[in-house]
Order: C-alpha cells, then structure tokens, then sequence
C-alpha cells in the first residue's frame, strides 16, 4: 500500500486513519508550510485564498495535541458566520470519530441563533475543543459558563471578513482571557491594515505564509466576458443561466437589496432560484442551506458572504452580476467552482465602466475569453480591445462544446462523465463537419 505523505507530519496514528478515510494523501501547499510550524507552536499568518485546504491545515495538528484526560478548553476556533462554524465543526468531527476510546475528546460549536441557557446548561464539563462565531463564544465567556483561561490556541478564520462585520472586538475580549502564552493561528485573503493592531497585541514575530492567489484563481476555470450593451441585464442574465444549465450555479451581486431584486426576477421567469445573504434570519439562513444541500435549486443569488463564508459543494458555473468593488473578491467567488480538480466556468457581465477594473484583473493572472450570446445560443466576439499581443482565444469548437451541450437538471448517476462524453462527441462531429468544407 503507498504511504500516505501525511505521515511525513509524525501525526498520531489515529489522526492517519483520519486522513485516509477523508480521502488525503498528498498535502496542499498550504497544508505542507503550515502543519509543521503549528505542530512546533509557532504563530502563524496565513493569507491564502478559498479552496486551498487550510482548514485541515490547522485542523490536523491541533487536534493531533488535544489531550483528553484534561476536561477543559485547550482551543478555540473562531469564524465570521454560523455556516463556516457549522462547516468546520463538521470537518472536526469527522477526525473525531478516529480517536480511539481511551482518548475520546469533546468538540463542541456555539453559534447565534440556538438557545443560549441551554448551552450554559449543558457546559458542567468544559469540551476540548471549541468552534464558533465569536459573539457567542465572548457571551459565554462573560457569564463564565465557558472558561477559556486554559486555552493556548487561537485561530481566528477568515480574518478580514471577521473584520468586516465588526467581530474582531468580540475576539479580543476573550482571546485577552486565555493562557497568557497564547499559540494565534490567523486565516486571511487579505491583510488590512485596520487588522495589524490586532495582530500585533497577541503575536510576536509570527511566521508568515502566503499561498500565490494565481494557483487559487486558475484552476480549472474558464473566464468568460460578456458585455451588457445597453441590453436588459435581468433577460441577458437569463439567457446566459438558461444557457448554460448548470448543475449548480452561483449568481454574485454587490448589494442585498440587488441579490433580492435578481433573484425575485428569476424565480418569476420560471427558474428554480435560491439566496443568501446577510439580511436573512437565522430560520431562514438555516432552511436555505439545506435545500440548497438537498438540490431544491439550480441557481443560487448570493452577496459575498457565499464567496467567504459558506462553502457550497457541487458549484459548476459562477456568473458576476456585477464586479465586486474590491477585486481580490473576485477570486473568492471565482474560487466557489471548480473545486477538488473539476472544470468550472465563471461569466461577467461587464458595462464600459468596468474597463479599468478588468484591466487589474488581467494583471493579477486572470485570462479572460471574450463571448456573448444572442437570440439565445453562445457567439465568440472579437477582443474587446482587440490588443495584438492578447493571448489566443479560446477555439471556437471548444467554446461552443462546452456551452451548446446542455446539462440535466436533474441529478443523475453518472452526471459528469455523460457529460464529459457529450463535449467530446460535441467536437468530434464538429472536426467532421470542417473537414467536409476542405
């Protein structure tokens, strides 16, 4: 049998069989820089995109150290939404599950939106290791239902979301209280500056490491442009989700009230529509996320929360509404296909005012395919700049293979390679029909 490279991290062998039963033999880029510094109690800065593994990379050595004859906290794991908390929770007890009985330890998520006195009541014995959003952890904490003072891991995820929806206070107030020689694992795509204070109060010299945002960004996916032209964005929109009949696809807009307004249009011509963003309840977050699990839609309008905090399986097309503001969410929506080495297709509908904004996208590695659509099929367009040292596009046999062979709605066994088989006989009849014109 070969050996899985993951021994190469001296994990228990409990956390081997782990691994193998997630399916992991060969460690991602993240994962091979960071186990180790972890595993020697360095701190550590991660800046890396979506879909890169760092979950288990911090996941792996933390939880191969959790000592389970001590019934208190020994880590914490903070995230900026129930849904990511809820995901890794999930990843951790599926690691959990391999610990042998002599060594059985306590995971446990506290998130908003479940019954407060009843978590207080069910915390007579403090768990292990703790996942959450940090609201209700520094709520549990102040009532000192939670005590985190023996707790000497920190990792604080999605750092510069945190940020964003204001939690990062909430992390200081407990993370103040835990062991005075803290261990702060930092997750981030980006580094703001308003995050450095933060950073700077609890780490000392910590190691840094950056995973290239170009490997995240070009796996897989092509990068279509298709321009508005003045035309209804809504019927364009339509046109090109109707046209590529994803088995799943995720629809981006900057705004909640734009996300409403996009999705009511599209459940009105007929589609099978989903949303999330931030204005959602808790219910409501909740009863979303399983249909989307259970294939209820095939289209998905989401803010960049979706882009973030939430991981969605199964994403075969991407389409931009609009250009996010700040690019660097460009690859995080960009990123929510393509996953686990599968192809994906991301579409933007642009406005002559996205040019520049465009033109830093093509600087930060992005190659994009010029197309649009018209009386409803897939036509190539020349360059929309028609410069001369652009780079070749995409033939018109593969362009159209891919978006004239429509997916099944439905799910099917054998989905990907009947459709694989389709794309391929899609060309070949077309290599036919060219040489028949010779």
């Amino acid at each position: 049998m070969k050996q899985n490279q993951f021994e190469r991290f001296n994990l228990k062998s409990y956390m081997i069989d782990a691994v193998n039963a997630l399916g992991f033999y060969k460690p991602t880029e993240i994962q091979e820089r960071v186990i180790p510094s972890i595993k020697n109690g360095n701190s550590i800065i991660g800046q890396s995109q979506t879909g890169t593994g760092k979950t288990h990379a911090y996941l792996l050595p933390i939880m191969d150290r959790l000592d389970a004859e001590k019934s208190e906290v020994q880590a914490i794991i903070a995230a900026p939404t129930r849904e990511l908390a809820n995901q890794i929770y999930k990843e951790a007890l599926k690691i959990a599950e391999h610990f042998p009985e002599d060594r059985q330890i306590q995971v446990r998520m506290f998130i908003g939106g479940t019954d407060k006195q009843r978590t207080i009541d069910k915390l007579k014995t403090q768990p292990q290791l703790i996942i959450g959003t940090p609201g209700r952890i520094k709520d549990l904490v102040e009532v000192q239902a939670l005590q985190v003072f023996t707790a000497d891991t920190l990792v604080v995820d999605e750092a510069d979301l945190m940020l964003d929806m204001g939690f990062i206070e909430d992390v200081d107030n407990f993370a103040s209280r835990m062991a005075e020689s803290i261990q702060m694992l930092v997750f981030s795509a980006t580094i703001p500056e308003k995050l450095k204070p933060f950073l700077k109060k609890y780490m000392d010299n910590p190691k840094y490491v950056h995973v290239n945002p170009k490997q995240a960004a070009a796996a897989k996916i092509e990068h279509l442009l298709i321009p508005s032209k003045h035309r209804d964005k809504i019927q364009l929109l339509h046109d090109i989700a109707v046209r590529f009949n994803p088995y799943l696809g995720i629809i981006f807009t900057n705004t909640k009230k734009m996300a409403d307004e996009v999705a009511d249009a599209l459940i009105a011509k007929g589609l099978k529509v989903g949303r999330i963003h931030g204005d959602l309840s808790p219910r409501d977050r909740k009863r979303m996320m399983k249909q989307i699990d259970q294939l209820d839609f095939q289209y998905i309008v989401a803010t960049d929360l979706a882009a973030r905090g939430i991981d969605i399986e199964g994403v075969t097309h991407v389409i931009n509404y609009e250009l996010p503001s700040d690019l660097d969410f460009y690859i995080h929506r960009t990123g929510r296909t393509a996953r686990a080495g599968n192809d994906g297709i991301a579409a933007t509908i642009y406005e002559t005012s996205d040019e520049d904004a465009l033109n830093r996208l093509e600087k930060m590695g992005i190659t994009f395919h010029d197309a649009d659509i018209q009386k409803g099929d897939w036509v190539e367009i020349d360059d929309r700049n028609k410069r001369k040292n652009r780079k070749k596009q995409a033939s018109s046999a593969d362009l159209q293979a891919k978006t004239k062979v429509r997916k099944s709605t439905k799910v099917k066994p054998g989905y990907k390679k009947k459709h694989a088989r389709e794309v391929a006989e899609f060309k070949k009849r077309q290599r036919r029909a060219e040489k028949k014109k010779r």
